[in-house]
């Protein structure tokens, strides 16, 4: 287990796919027990790609290996009686616990947080689910592509379109997923301050995976209730009341600038060498710039042509100007800046091997998390948790096993 800060802390993860793992991933990465429980399936992530080499394997799966990182992996089916008291036993001294189950699914076999209060009354429980725990929503069916529209922010998808007629899309890869983990980390952070630092008490989150992605989106939805206008993927209907664009370069790469407000502008032509055409009158003030924006984009996107996406990034970033390159998997993971803060660590496991993983987003200098171990095995460590802490007898574990219990 990692030595870290939140070394102590004890977290139940029940949750599958990305969301709900990713959220306790924040947990495990510096330092808290988190004990994954996976039907004896497996983690629903364990068959999606990508996989190690393009073998199929649920033990190389790219995207549960990420998600799952320093935690213990058991297997436990909770629709049997023996595996509902083996589940109740590990809440008994769980800190966290963090469940994505449909709504009334816990209710249903006796592990809401009504009933296991009773077991732990500092139990601090969160629910995450498509739309929460009420609502007319409440009970609908929804995946990923259904949350991530749902929140809106798909229908600002792709920025920029041309007209209405390219239909919205969702975010790249997992996004909205990942924007869901961290907010209900957050969440839960703040509920086990308020128990063990305020006097506060146990209670249930309830984590609306729609609410966390607007959040995301919230500044235009502030947008529609001030101004009575939705912002949309369409370039005649953006509200522009600040500006950016894309640059496309000589080498064929990219670079996002901010153009507002005119200190930004200033240094765009600064570094541009002030061409004439920035001199303009049409130019001359922020408002002016919006109403002509057309055409100051055009004269920007003529001259980035002369210049390489390093080049043209270095110049305008050295006269103070917002701007970075749109950059690629490559160049991402050849990224100096990410080598010189040794971003990427190196982790083992056991059937995948050693490889570089996308460390912590943030430096932790007094505690630094020391000690990375690999996502768990299906059921690697049943006979640790359940023989070890429990006390199941081998006998009684290998009798767990064949009923399908674990």
């Amino acid at each position: 287990m990692v030595k870290g800060p939140l070394n102590g802390v004890k977290v139940i993860e029940y949750c599958s796919f990305v969301a709900g793992p990713n959220c306790t991933k924040y947990f495990s990465d510096v330092g808290a027990e988190v004990i994954k429980i996976e039907t004896p399936e497996g983690d629903e992530a364990r068959r999606r790609g990508p996989f190690l080499g393009d073998d199929p394997n649920p033990e190389l799966s790219g995207l549960f290996l990420y998600n799952n990182t320093n935690k213990l992996g058991v297997t436990l089916n909770l629709e049997s009686p023996s595996g509902r008291d083996i589940f109740k036993k590990l809440i008994a001294d769980a800190d966290i616990l963090v469940e994505d189950q449909a709504p009334g699914a816990m209710q249903r076999m006796g592990l809401d947080y009504e009933a296991l209060k009773q077991v732990n009354p500092g139990l601090i429980m969160a629910s995450i689910t498509p739309f929460g725990q009420d609502g007319p929503y409440r009970d609908y069916k929804a995946y990923y592509l259904n949350t991530f529209h749902a929140s809106g922010a798909g229908y600002l998808l792709p920025a920029g379109s041309p007209n209405a007629d390219r239909e919205p899309v969702k975010g790249g890869g997992y996004l909205g997923e990942y924007d869901i983990g961290a907010c209900a980390a957050f969440g839960i952070l703040g509920a086990y301050y308020w128990r063990r630092y305020a006097g506060g008490t146990g209670q249930h989150i309830d984590i609306s995976k729609q609410e966390a992605e607007m959040t995301i989106e919230r500044q235009n939805l502030i947008r529609y209730y001030e101004y009575g206008k939705s912002v949309t993927r369409v370039k005649a209907n953006l509200v522009r009341d600040t500006h950016d664009t894309m640059l496309r370069c000589r080498d064929g790469g990219y670079i996002k600038v901010v153009l507002n407000p005119g200190k930004m502008w200033d240094g765009v032509c600064k570094a541009l060498g002030n061409p004439d055409w920035t001199k303009q009158e049409i130019f001359s003030d922020s408002n002016l710039r919006v109403e002509n924006f057309d055409q100051l984009n055009a004269s920007l996107c003529e001259e980035a042509l002369k210049y390489d996406t390093e080049d043209l990034f270095l110049r305008i970033q050295a006269e103070g100007t917002a701007c970075a390159p749109v950059c690629s998997a490559e160049q991402v993971f050849r990224s100096p800046q990410l080598k010189a803060r040794d971003f990427f660590v190196e982790i083992d496991h056991p059937r995948a091997g050693k490889h570089l993983y996308p460390g912590l987003p943030y430096k932790v200098k007094n505690a630094p998390p020391q000690g990375n171990a690999g996502a768990p095995l299906l059921g690697q460590h049943n006979e640790e948790v359940y023989g070890g802490r429990l006390g199941y007898s081998e006998q009684e574990l290998a009798r767990l096993k064949e009923t399908g219990v674990i």
